[in-house]
Parts: structure tokens; sequence; C-alpha cells
């Protein structure tokens, strides 16, 4: 197995709302705001070559939103998916599975693509991985995530037909070496990808453990539907984390692209910061 990292781009979003109670004083020393009260963030994907499989982990926001949420999102940075991509040597077309953690906008953006006045994948050649529980939980938003599920990123997964759904059961094998968490706090039923790589258990914590600002365990974002399942989740799985030296891939943290934690006598503290590349 080889991964890489998939650089997309990075945009803002407000830090209230990514911090939830905790008070401004507190969270923006590690993640300080703009004169809007708005934080950078990452969408920082992950690319696994594993036999002839080409497996990307999320996709970005894309390059198809209108202007009015654009103007919401304050998009900038150099990267976007296709020149990460490149930049390792692969194209759109190369890709064999796009393993979708949840279909928020700004993790399935980038699956689908405007072409002439249609909606068609992004990657024609590959299979998109939801599950049954979170693809109905999207298609039939509550009125508080509904702005998050863009039917634009969603339908026409399935009108291509290259729709296929994981079995909703923790610890999920997708692959040898691959296997899928499932955690319920930030919206039903999101997929954890957890690899074996090069001695280290690698899991890309989506948007259960959205950068290092959010360690502690009160640091639960207002976005999530179900902050005390959050709460429950991200408890047990870092102390997990810290007990089998897990290396926890970042999807949102504009800084810091990979991490460990230990266990101290104050709890779960952030222990060390390093590029996947580092491994």
């Amino acid at each position: 197995m080889i991964l890489h990292t998939i650089e997309t781009g990075l945009f803002k979003l407000d830090g209230g709302a990514m911090f939830g109670v905790v008070p401004k004083s507190i969270w923006q020393k590690t993640n300080p705001a703009d004169a809007n009260n708005m934080c950078t963030w990452a969408m920082r994907c992950l690319l696994v070559e594993e036999g002839n499989r080409l497996i990307l982990i999320d996709t970005g926001i894309g390059n198809k939103l209108g202007e009015k949420m654009l103007s919401h999102l304050y998009l900038h940075g150099d990267d976007t998916l296709e020149k990460s991509l490149a930049a390792k040597g692969f194209s759109t077309d190369d890709i064999t599975d796009v393993f979708l953690t949840h279909l928020h906008f700004d993790h399935v953006g980038g699956a689908i693509m405007r072409q002439g006045d249609q909606l068609v994948p992004a990657f024609k050649n590959a299979a998109y991985w939801s599950n049954e529980k979170h693809w109905d939980w999207a298609v039939h938003p509550n009125v508080r995530e509904k702005p998050s599920f863009l039917s634009e990123n969603i339908l026409p997964l399935q009108e291509s037909g290259q729709l296929k759904f994981i079995e909703t059961r923790q610890q999920t094998e997708f692959l040898p070496d691959f296997n899928v968490r499932f955690a319920f706090g930030h919206t039903d039923a999101m997929m954890l990808p957890q690899l074996k790589y090069k001695g280290h258990t690698v899991v890309y914590a989506a948007d259960l453990l959205p950068s290092t600002g959010h360690i502690p365990l009160p640091y639960v974002m207002a976005y999530d539907m179900f902050p005390l399942q959050t709460l429950k989740e991200k408890k047990e799985f870092l102390e997990e984390a810290a007990a089998g030296e897990y290396v926890l891939y970042l999807e949102h943290d504009a800084l810091n692209e990979c991490c460990t934690v230990q266990q101290t006598e104050k709890g779960i503290k952030l222990k060390n910061i390093f590029k996947l590349s580092d491994l």
C-alpha cells in the first residue's frame, strides 16, 4: 500500500461554529480568526494505491459552487484536486474508487463536475462508495443540515450507476489493511477509513476530529447533529488512538497534516505533529 496526501485548497468557516460552546478567547489560541471571525481550514484528501486499485478518499469542495455560496466560504490557496493528482502522476481517469466519508459539500463537491449543462461524475472510471444509512439521511435531510447536502453533489452519483454501498457495520473490511469505522455524531453513519501502513495504524479522521485544535473533548462543532454522541465517540476513539499510537490524518487542519495523541493525567493531549511522508 502507498498513501499520498492530496491537497484540494482552503476555505473559511466561522470559528464559533467550528468550536461550539468553547469561548473564542480559548479556541483562537490554536485557530486564530480574521476580522469576520472566520478561520482557515483545509480540505485534505487521501489517495491510496493498493494493487490495481487507486482509491481517493473524499474529493474536496469542487469547482461548481454558485457565487452566493462562494461568497460565504472564501476559497483560497493554489491547490486543486486535479493539480494535486497530477503532481503524483495521476489523472481523474486513473481513479478506480472514490470513498466518501460523508456527503457534506466540502467532502463530496469534487465528485461531480459540470459538463455543458449536465452534472456528471468527475471520475468516469470509478465506483463511488457511500453507505445506505448515510445516503438515506443525505437525500432526505433535516432542515438544519440541508444546506450541507447539495443535491447537485449527490443525486448524479446514483443516476450515473456508479454508486455503491458499504455495509454499515463497525470495522467493516473494505480491502485488506483497509477497514471502515463508523461515527454517528457529526452526521448519520460517517465513515472513517482505518489503514495498516508501514507498521502504523492510520485513521482518516474526517469530521470526528477536524483539527488538532479539536482534541479536547468539549471542543465539538456546532455543525454536529448529535453533539453528545460526538463527545462519546471522540472520547472512545482518542483513548484507543493513544493506546494504539494511531496516526490521525487530519482533513481540515490547515497547518497540521498528521498527529498522534497521548494519555496524560489531564486527559488526552496532542503528542506529535508530522507529515504523512515522514512515516
